[in-house]
């Protein structure tokens, strides 16, 4: 599942260039009918017509949206009280760069978020034309559909309809990692930003679940927080792989030959779920392998605050915060919090043997 940050404001920031005032001129619009169209959910569930699968879903939202706001402490403002019936399936198409001989990632910046590695767009065709454009420049690129976005607590963001296709541990997932992004989003940090609030989203599902004492969500968010744990240990032990064999030199069939391995050893992880199937089909390059890591870089770091936390969750988050906020490097306070490298790196290894066993 991807997401995209959208903080635009409806009276434009001015920007550098034609081309990126016109990009935020279109996203700002797009974005403005999407809030235009807005229904209370309360007002929706109302409704004679509505069937129960649906029915089932809103509720779960706002049943989500209250357990962020009281049991995790995270900032909801009126996000997800309301709800807008979009057509098509995937409503923002995310266009990634990063150069071919280097494991990096082409940013830009924008008003409010800073420095951002992806660029969102509401039509699928604009999303291609500027992967193209990038291409034609040099760099790797991937088109990636998103299933929600945030404006991060600016407005009171809805549940788009598309994410009613997803079960119910998904949906609430998505919900509370937006929710995350409305509470603190750090300027310049999307790795950092996107992957704290995977964990939260995955984390607090199962949280909310086992406290709801259903047993079937529980176990169906113990294998998607598992997966991920695997995933992130296993894309930060290729990556290292990867930028060492840039920085020797190497040639493009070389290049594809370690694109291949990776595929191969993702192929060999015990995962329970589908959740990142398209890694080991879909063709690598630099982008998607970035891509995947900006929403799973190092996880078992996050794992191992809550842990130290005794499984607070609400307090693993505000330990987090805390020691984030401001830091050049998010990533490496949070280390300096376990004690170093040493300790982050024993802790991945228990966690992926732990999803590994459980799986089994």
């Amino acid at each position: 599942m991807h997401r995209v940050t959208l903080a635009l404001l409806v009276v434009v920031l001015p920007l550098s260039g034609c081309a990126s005032s016109l990009y935020v001129l279109r996203s700002s619009y797009e974005e403005a009918r999407i809030l235009w169209r807005r229904e209370p959910i309360e007002r929706v569930l109302q409704q004679p017509d509505l069937n129960a699968e649906t029915k089932h879903k809103l509720q779960l939202v706002l049943d989500a949206r209250g357990f962020a706001r009281d049991t995790l402490r995270l900032r909801v403002g009126g996000s997800f009280t309301s709800l807008t019936r979009v057509d098509a399936d995937q409503v923002v198409h995310v266009v990634v760069a990063a150069h071919r001989d280097r494991l990096e990632l082409v940013t830009r910046w924008f008003p409010i978020v800073g420095a951002v590695p992806y660029q969102g767009f509401f039509d699928e065709n604009d999303a291609r034309e500027a992967a193209a454009a990038l291409e034609a420049q040099g760099y790797d690129t991937v088109v990636q559909p998103s299933v929600a976005f945030s404006t991060l607590g600016w407005f009171d963001d809805p549940l788009l309809s598309n994410l009613l296709h997803f079960d119910g541990v998904s949906l609430t997932s998505i919900v509370i990692h937006e929710l995350t992004h409305n509470t603190r989003y750090l300027t310049g940090q999307g790795a950092f930003n996107e992957s704290f609030a995977d964990f939260v989203g995955y984390r607090g599902a199962l949280a909310f679940f086992e406290g709801r004492y259903d047993t079937d969500g529980a176990a169906r968010a113990h294998q998607l927080w598992n997966d991920a744990l695997a995933f992130s240990t296993f894309l930060g032990d290729a990556t290292t792989r990867l930028h060492d064999a840039y920085a020797r030199g190497i040639d493009e069939p070389e290049r594809q030959r370690l694109f291949a391995r990776m595929q191969t050893d993702f192929r060999a992880l015990p995962l329970q779920t589908n959740l990142y199937v398209d890694f080991g089909r879909a063709p690598l390059n630099n982008a998607r392998i970035l891509h995947y890591q900006l929403y799973n870089d190092r996880l078992a770091l996050f794992e191992a605050i809550f842990e130290r936390e005794h499984g607070d969750l609400a307090q693993t988050i505000a330990t987090v915060l805390h020691a984030a906020d401001g830091a050049a490097d998010p990533f490496s306070a949070l280390e300096q919090q376990l004690g170093g490298h040493s300790e982050l790196a024993d802790a991945s290894r228990v966690l992926l043997l732990s999803a590994a066993a459980s799986s089994r």
